[in-house]
């Protein structure tokens, strides 16, 4: 009987030694849990605040890229009706009695003489040697054709050609198409040329009055 009680006594004192160690290990994982809860609700808050500032960057940066978009097409305008308002040379007093100014973008002829017209201009007329010499020496339309009347050249004025300063050869209507007259870089004071009308130029336009002009 005293073995079987002394079995009992260790048995139990074995069992309390057990729960105390499954205590001590569930109350260290517990901490642990707690310690792992307050990390992740500390990266959670830090993923947060960063979430907040990556959508207030992307906010930024979309702001600040309409507002690029927005200089970039005010700059643009202002390009543009500067390169359109920009008188590029004159005979006489400035703009004198007559004004002359050169397109920015490359036009058929058709759209470089409308160009011209909607500045209250027209295709410039070259009817005197002085006029020629003052032009521009590159690639431009003038208003010339003979898109009315195959072989007769007329101005945009309808009057008729007085003086020529063709190039040498020219004009020669290649292929059967060149009705319409471009200005060329020359050596010398005669640079006309005829090519199809279709041919992307800038063009000369001419103003008789500088009045609103500006």
């Amino acid at each position: 009987m005293c073995l079987i009680a002394v079995n009992r006594t260790d048995l139990i004192k074995s069992y309390k030694n057990t729960v105390e160690e499954f205590n001590q290990t569930i109350n260290s994982l517990q901490d642990k849990y707690t310690r792992v809860m307050i990390e992740k609700d500390q990266l959670q808050n830090n993923f947060n605040s960063l979430s907040q500032k990556k959508l207030e960057l992307e906010t930024r940066v979309n702001n600040l890229t309409a507002e690029k978009s927005q200089l970039q097409s005010n700059f643009n305008s202002l390009s543009q009706k500067k390169l359109d308002l920009k008188i590029f040379f004159w005979l006489g007093n400035l703009c004198g009695p007559v004004c002359y100014f050169i397109s920015n973008e490359l036009k058929s002829w058709s759209d470089s003489r409308q160009y011209c017209r909607d500045q209250g201009a027209d295709l410039v007329i070259i009817n005197t040697e002085e006029k020629q010499v003052s032009l521009f020496s590159e690639r431009v339309w003038i208003g010339l054709s003979d898109i009315e009347n195959e072989g007769n050249m007329t101005w945009v004025d309808n009057s008729a050609v007085n003086q020529e300063f063709w190039l040498e050869e020219e004009p020669n209507n290649a292929g059967g198409n060149e009705d319409c007259i471009e200005l060329m870089p020359s050596e010398t004071i005669k640079n006309w040329n005829d090519l199809p009308c279709s041919e992307n130029r800038k063009g000369i336009c001419e103003k008789y009055t500088v009045k609103n002009f500006l």
